[in-house]
């Protein structure tokens, strides 16, 4: 088994989704996820269990409605100024 290997990507995926207030399987589904898979998915990424894909990441923080860069911030006030500047554009 494969555990976090010091990524801030668990913590920031977390704090975002508890943030827009959707559970594991919503925000599976809504980012693509078949809805059987989605729960478990993001429970293990959450526990930095596994890593997703970049294509994942994009789909992720398009729902969530960030910059794919606050996932990978270490610092927590780089990523609060990350998650407040308004002028990027998730496709």
């Amino acid at each position: 088994m494969k555990t976090n290997d010091g990524s801030p990507f668990p913590k920031r995926l977390k704090e975002v989704r508890l943030a827009k207030g959707l559970s594991q399987k919503k925000l599976g589904i809504l980012a693509g996820m078949d809805q059987f898979a989605a729960s478990p998915r993001m429970n293990q990424y959450e526990k930095g269990v596994h890593s997703p894909d970049f294509q994942t990441v994009r789909a992720l923080a398009k729902v969530l409605e960030v910059p794919t860069a606050f996932f990978y911030c270490e610092e927590d006030n780089l990523a609060a100024i990350i998650l407040n500047h308004k002028t990027y554009n998730v496709n």
